[in-house]
């Protein structure tokens, strides 16, 4: 069985690399959504931790 799905996955080289570049780009985006996340919630942390010690 696994001898007759092996020519089926190597009759379609192009999908794989075009979803692997896919992934690629989402992982690349993803990080870049993340970073900025980061740094939007360092900076009210900040600004929260001067409201609490002024209140």
């Amino acid at each position: 069985m696994s001898q007759e799905a092996v020519p089926d996955q190597a009759a379609v080289p192009a999908q794989p690399k075009g979803l692997l570049q896919q992934m690629e780009e989402l992982m690349a985006a993803l990080n870049a959504d993340l970073s900025q996340l980061d740094a939007d919630l360092s900076a009210p942390r900040v600004a929260a931790a001067e409201e609490s010690d002024t209140v």
